[in-house]
Parts: C-alpha cells; structure tokens; sequence
C-alpha cells in the first residue's frame, strides 16, 4: 500500500462513519454514558485507528491484521446501533442511514484487505 492513510477510501469512509456515529451517541439517554455510549465511541474511533496502524505496517501480512480488526471493531458499531434503535434511543430512519455508510465500509475494507490477500476477506 503506497502513500497516507489519509488516502485510503476505507480510512475516510471510517472517519464519515464516526462522525456520524458521535452525532448520535449525543441523543443517548445520559444513564448510558458510560454503557452504550461509551462502547459505541470507543468502537467507532478504532476503527479508523486500525485502519491507520495498518497503513504503517511494513507487510501486507501485518496490515491485514490490523484491517481484520477494523472490520470487527466496526461489526461492534453495526450492533450497538442496532441496540441504540432496538431501546428507541435512536430512530430507525436515523439508524439505517448509519448502517449504510458501515455496510459501505464493510465493504470497502472486505476489498482492501482481498487486495493485500487474495486468499483472505
């Protein structure tokens, strides 16, 4: 993998979905601010965060590695999402627009890692 990070289509994909994520853990109830709200946040940030530490492993071995805990990292959004809107802390127009920008990054994550490891993903 040549060049940042930054140009990663799955890194800036990651940093859309954080953000978008953190604008709706603001409209948890406040009791789950160290629950639900708390693990969403930390999930999402690592998800960029393993995508970034990938980058900068000298292998494709040791970034797929990092990739592949991206992917869970963002699985661990995708249900605390679900959780969110199945305690209607969220709405569900709210929460499927979320869910495909994640489904957009399962994606693109799925094809960056094939394209390191072809016999991967």
């Amino acid at each position: 993998m040549v060049g940042s990070y930054k140009d990663l289509r799955a890194w800036k994909l990651s940093m859309e979905m954080a953000m978008e994520a953190d604008r709706q853990t603001e409209g948890l109830p406040r009791e789950e601010r160290y629950g639900l709200t708390s693990q969403l946040r930390r999930a999402r940030v690592s998800v960029s965060s393993n995508i970034a530490e990938g980058k900068g492993r000298s292998s494709d071995k040791g970034a797929c590695t990092f990739l592949h805990h991206a992917r869970g990292s963002l699985l661990e959004v995708e249900t605390q999402l679900l959780i969110a809107e199945g305690l209607r802390y969220v709405s569900e127009t709210e929460t499927r627009r979320l869910l495909r920008l994640v489904e957009a990054l399962a994606k693109t994550l799925n094809a960056l890692i094939k394209s390191l490891n072809p016999m991967a993903a």
